[in-house]
């Protein structure tokens, strides 16, 4: 019993909280989160800035967040000076690829601008949809609910 005792005390004395009392126990670090589920497709996105009305978009990405950043950088490479992410879409590799993440998949993106400025900004609206028809119908529309009148600037389907 003694040999125990001692084993004990001697573990005990080589553990650095060692000197911790009961009410003192150490800290547990900060579990670590496990990353979001990956959201599976092929991604697409559209870039467009108001100011000037330059555009960027891109397909065929492996990450959401590629598609952004690329969208991102060619419209910025077409000298937008307030290039933003209005649109990202997905596409998926199977038909029955449900991911349960909630992010729909919308094949098709289309970005709509008015041929006139209503006041200082040109209205437009980006869209997306699971066939090209739906995306360019939701994007015009979403623009002439400002009362101008609009055309599909672009369109991509991944």
């Amino acid at each position: 019993m003694r040999l125990g005792f001692a084993l004990g005390a001697i573990c005990m004395a080589l553990l650095p909280t060692a000197h911790l009392g009961a009410a003192d126990f150490p800290i547990i670090a900060d579990v670590p989160v496990p990353p979001p589920q990956e959201e599976r497709g092929i991604w697409g996105a559209i870039a467009y800035s108001e100011t000037d009305e330059k555009h960027g978009f891109f397909w065929g990405a492996d990450k959401r967040q590629e598609a952004m950043d690329i969208a991102l950088e060619h419209c910025e490479n077409a000298d937008g000076k307030g290039c933003a992410v209005v649109e990202v879409f997905r596409n998926h590799r199977h038909w029955d690829d449900d991911d349960n993440t909630g992010f729909p998949y919308h094949h098709c993106g289309a970005l709509a601008i008015g041929e006139e400025k209503a006041s200082r900004v040109t209205p437009w609206s980006a869209k997306s949809a699971p066939t090209r028809d739906e995306a360019e119908d939701m994007a015009i529309q979403a623009c002439e609910a400002s009362g101008a009148q609009c055309k599909v600037r672009e369109w991509v389907c991944t």
